[in-house]
């Protein structure tokens, strides 16, 4: 395949975001898009001419039968619009969390590789050079045996009282902290450490929202021994933009990093890599590689070029990936969690 037809379902926020970095490919032609929004459909339509706008997705694919698709709609819709771009044929790149419902995404994941269609879930932060490199280094051995960790993530995403009305307010559309930003927590812990096998001592509290919870913490268990903590805070005033963090000890140090900087503590130096005994510190300035186009940041780019390389090349493309497998790792461990919240409470 020389050039893609490539649609993009939902123009909001990520929708926008999305088009204005993948229409950056040299070898990506978007030829439509679909909103509820009339408003954003005509401002589209009178800057992009070209462009065909639809307010519904299945005709969008039934009369311009793209290529791939990325999918932005509010999370209670993605599964009904990955399934039938699978029966048409249609790679897809989906938004996270990947749907909200473990059978689906497992249904999805299946479905995809049967047909050999290429699926892809925005898990950016897979594709953040700190995190890759700390991954790296955890497979190296580079701290011995992981016996803890701990996971966390801030923001100031809901910084005023909320009254549920919106898609965001309401755990059936896609709303909370769990679904907003421990999914990437989640997948984080999946990609760098492995998946749990247990998920115990879940606790949600409310802040500002009305039916959804505001923060969320949990203990992930491996049966190797290695534990795990989980703590998400969407409404911490202090952050001005999302936080990811995450601190692992290993039987040979510890590894401290975020999206920028990352800090690494050697009982004893490891052949192979550059790092003295005691502190070491790794800046993103670093290590980071270049991409052609930059919005929000290098993961946000390279994670749709990758999506879009690999159906170029009809299969992934380079080690780094996070297909519907990996989406229905996470929507899992969702589950278990709100399932451990549920059944404590019930308890009490």
């Amino acid at each position: 395949m020389k050039e893609i037809k490539l649609s993009i379902i939902g123009m909001g926020r990520m929708g926008i975001t999305h088009f204005s970095i993948i229409n950056s490919h040299p070898n990506v032609n978007i030829v439509s898009v679909s909103d509820t929004s009339k408003i954003t459909l005509d401002l589209l339509k009178k800057y992009i001419p070209s462009l065909q706008v639809f307010t519904d997705y299945k005709e969008l694919i039934d009369k311009t039968m793209p290529d791939a698709i990325i999918v932005c709609t509010p999370p209670n819709y993605h599964y009904a619009i990955c399934k039938y771009a699978c029966e048409k044929g249609i790679n897809v790149f989906c938004e996270k969390p990947f749907t909200l419902s473990t059978q689906e995404a497992d249904e999805l994941q299946e479905m995809f590789n049967k047909k050999g269609l290429i699926n892809q879930v925005g898990y950016v932060n897979r594709f953040n050079d700190m995190f890759t490199t700390a991954r790296e280094y955890i497979k190296e051995g580079l701290l011995g045996d992981i016996v803890r960790f701990k996971s966390e993530m801030f923001s100031c995403t809901i910084s005023k009282p909320e009254t549920g009305e919106s898609w965001r307010g309401k755990r059936e559309s896609g709303g909370g902290a769990v679904y907003e930003m421990a999914v990437h927590v989640l997948d984080l812990i999946n990609y760098i450490i492995g998946v749990p096998n247990k998920v115990i001592g879940t606790s949600m509290n409310q802040i500002y929202s009305k039916n959804v919870e505001d923060m969320v913490s949990s203990t992930l268990i491996y049966d190797n021994g290695c534990v795990g903590t989980l703590y998400v805070n969407w409404s911490d005033s202090s952050y001005r933009k999302p936080s990811n963090k995450i601190e692992i000890f290993g039987t040979n140090g510890k590894l401290l990093v975020d999206q920028y900087e990352m800090k690494i503590f050697l009982n004893e130096p490891v052949s192979g890599h550059n790092y003295r005994k005691g502190w070491n510190t790794i800046y993103i300035t670093d290590i980071f590689k270049p991409v052609p186009f930059y919005v929000r940041g290098n993961e946000f780019t390279r994670q749709l070029y990758h999506f879009a390389d690999s159906v170029l090349d009809g299969k992934i493309v380079g080690a780094t990936q996070c297909t519907f497998e990996d989406g229905y790792n996470t929507q899992r461990l969702v589950h278990d969690m709100f399932n451990d919240y549920d059944n404590k409470n019930k308890q009490d």
